[in-house]
This record gives C-alpha cells, sequence and structure tokens, in this order.
C-alpha cells in the first residue's frame, strides 16, 4: 500500500513514561502495541482502516524545550463516554465538548504523558 499524496500517513505519540502511555491508549481507545526497532518503540494500531502510528520514548531537541507538533484528533461514536474513559485512564479533559456546526462535537483532553488531543463525534 502507497500513501497517497498530502495525506497523513503516521503520527508518533512521545511519551515520558511509554508504559503509562501505552496503558493509557490501549484503554481509552482499544489500540494495540507492537515492539518494534529501539527500546521503547511500538508501533501503533488503531484499528483496520486506521492511521498507523508509533508510541516513542519523548526526545529533546536541542533547545530543551520539548516536543512541538501537530494537534491529533480522534474519531470516536459518543464523546461523553470517550470522556469518562479518558478520565478514568488518567488523562485530563481540558476544554469540555462543544459542537462545531456542520463538523460534530469536540472536547480536548491532555494524556498521562502531558499530550493534548481531541475527541470527536463526526455528524
Amino acid at each position: 500500500m502507497h500513501a497517497r499524496t498530502n495525506q497523513i500517513a503516521h503520527f508518533a505519540i512521545h511519551a515520558d513514561d511509554v508504559e503509562r502511555a501505552k496503558a493509557f491508549y490501549a484503554e481509552v481507545f482499544g489500540w494495540a502495541f507492537e515492539p518494534w526497532g529501539p527500546p521503547e518503540f511500538y508501533l501503533i494500531d488503531t484499528g483496520e482502516g486506521g492511521l498507523r502510528g508509533a508510541l516513542q520514548r519523548r526526545r529533546q531537541p536541542a533547545s530543551g524545550a520539548g516536543m512541538t507538533g501537530y494537534e491529533c484528533t480522534i474519531a470516536v461514536d459518543d464523546v461523553d463516554a470517550a470522556i469518562g474513559h479518558i478520565e478514568r485512564a488518567g488523562g485530563t479533559i481540558t476544554s469540555p465538548p462543544f459542537k462545531i456546526p456542520s463538523v460534530g462535537t469536540v472536547a480536548t483532553f491532555t494524556d498521562t504523558e502531558g499530550n493534548t488531543a481531541c475527541v470527536m463525534r463526526y455528524d
């Protein structure tokens, strides 16, 4: 399978505690993880037809400022249920659910590693 031009083909979650992050995403979203490559590096399987990604130990750039990157939005069937899973797994809701007209309902959260992402029920 070849990636199509200009399509996001991969994502990476950077973690201070890789095992804690793996447990969080497995519990909240049911993602599977396969060890691959260097220590504390996993391939992420988000499910059939989903985007594959990586979970890896956070690398500090020369500036020491930490990794900055794109915001990730994860499609869910029920935002309120996802919020419950996120909180039970140790995440924090940073923006309560709100409706984006003609798009869907979204909430923002921080995972156990301080990464910000969104869950959205698309219309």
